[in-house]
């Protein structure tokens, strides 16, 4: 266990384990400790890492734990491995059993070194070693009950380098030692990745593809948050705002916090789809258009027909419906104008995190141009000319694209408490042809940042 600088005060811990899914509830202690292990990450000693070469950056952990004799200190961990080791000394181990794991891999390794060039043989015996390797994964929780990785994720497959992530190898040593967890950070540092989704120094909640079965087991027996609900926030009843109507269509201005259309697994129902089926009983079919993130605010599209809802949805894949946003920007961009274009796709491991792929990813576009610069901070006007899911967030926030991203994005950027944590990112303009009167149509509202 690693001590601070200065003993915390018994008064300043949680009275429950913050949720690692929810960024905002990083406690300041778990925060102090995360600022200790980045100017550690800074020092000589650990400069042979090279965490600063391209694709090198490494996401980093940070568990605060209380001993049994009052002690808080804090352990640390690297998700994966790091230099090419699994182990390294003041870090926490993997939560495999070593002994186990070796007596698998070892001779495993052997074998698909003598398959030498042939891929296909190779890749076969690799998936059939998979399960051999996760049986070696065990996790315990605070009641001292001890579960396998793949009984956790069953009747499923367990993801590839699942139980490799930060927070269960930190929470395994925990237990292991006899501490009590207190609160877990993780944050990424270094090189961006490949896919250009992380940024040094910045917090991320635990990924969605590989720790909820797990964390939610390890957590087990703790006074523990529950993992955020995003969208169960309450919304005034009279939202959305109506901004313009007609016998066809109509256009609302959503806040941010409020879904476009309800929640796939069916728990969250409150959405503009449902409040404006309740508005308009007797609208046939859909009603929405198309969508807006959950955490973007303004300007929807809805139908009031069938025949409206189709023509209106032919509109948009002919790219015949201009929108614009209005963001600020984290970060002073470089330039006043111009587009981004890089494909982009959902990053499977921790869904809904969209990241740059230029091989699988689909195209994506985005005109910008700045309106603003102060404090730090770029105030930007963006046109997407497709409409991919998190284009926007994605494109600015890559350092291939703007290279800053929206101020209070939780999956891309930093956190913004100024702001309640809201996103600042509004769609400000629609315009369209009217497809039942040939009319133009331009809506517009102002941002509220």
């Amino acid at each position: 266990m690693l001590r601070f600088s200065s003993p915390p005060d018994p008064r300043d811990l949680p009275p429950r384990f913050p949720s690692p899914f929810d960024r905002a509830a990083v406690h300041p202690l778990a925060r102090r400790a995360a600022l200790d292990t980045m100017d550690a990450l800074q020092g000589p000693a650990l400069a042979s890492w090279r965490l600063d070469q391209p694709g090198q950056g490494k996401m980093i952990g940070v568990l605060v734990v209380e001993a049994p004799d009052g002690t808080v200190g804090y352990l640390r961990a690297f998700s994966g491995m790091m230099a090419g080791l699994w182990t390294i000394e003041g870090w926490a181990p993997p939560a495999y059993d070593v002994a186990a794991r070796d007596a698998v891999w070892i001779p495993g390794e052997a074998e698909l070194y003598d398959l030498g060039a042939d891929d296909e043989a190779r890749a076969a015996r690799s998936r059939e070693l998979l399960p051999a390797i996760q049986h070696t994964y065990r996790f315990a929780n605070a009641l001292g009950e001890v579960r396998a990785l793949r009984e956790l994720f069953a009747p499923k497959e367990p993801p590839g380098g699942a139980g490799d992530c930060a927070a269960p190898k930190l929470l395994a040593q925990a237990y292991a030692l006899g501490l009590k967890p207190v609160a877990l950070a993780e944050f990424w540092w270094g090189a961006p990745p490949r896919t250009g989704d992380r940024r040094a120094g910045s917090f991320y909640p635990a990924c969605q593809g590989k720790c909820p079965p797990i964390l939610a087991h390890m957590l087990s027996g703790l006074p523990a948050d529950p993992p955020p609900v995003f969208g169960a926030g309450v919304i005034a009843d009279d939202e959305p705002a109506t901004v313009y109507e007609d016998e066809y269509l109509l256009v609302v201005d959503k806040p941010s916090g409020l879904l476009s259309v309800p929640g796939r697994s069916g728990l969250l129902r409150d959405s503009v789809s449902t409040r404006l089926r309740t508005r308009y009983p007797n609208a046939a079919g859909q009603l929405v258009v198309h969508r807006l993130d959950l955490d973007t605010s303004g300007l929807l599209l809805a139908a009031k027909d069938t025949a409206t809802f189709s023509a209106l949805q032919r509109l948009f894949s002919l790219r015949e419906i201009s929108k614009r946003y209005v963001a600020w920007l984290d970060g002073d961009v470089a330039g006043n104008e111009g587009m981004v274009d890089f494909p982009i796709r959902m990053d499977v491991d921790d869904r809904p995190r969209q990241i740059h792929d230029p091989v699988h990813g689909k195209a994506a576009v985005t005109g910008w141009r700045v309106l603003d610069r102060a404090g730090g901070r770029t105030k930007v006007a963006l046109t997407p000319h497709t409409g991919r899911t998190h284009q926007l967030r994605v494109h600015a926030s890559n350092p291939i694209g703007l290279d800053a991203p929206i101020v209070g994005d939780r999956l891309y950027g930093r956190s913004a408490p100024e702001y309640g944590e809201r996103l600042l990112l509004h769609a400000e303009s629609l315009a369209f042809t009217h497809p039942v009167t040939g009319a133009e149509v331009v809506v517009t509202s102002p941002a509220p940042f």
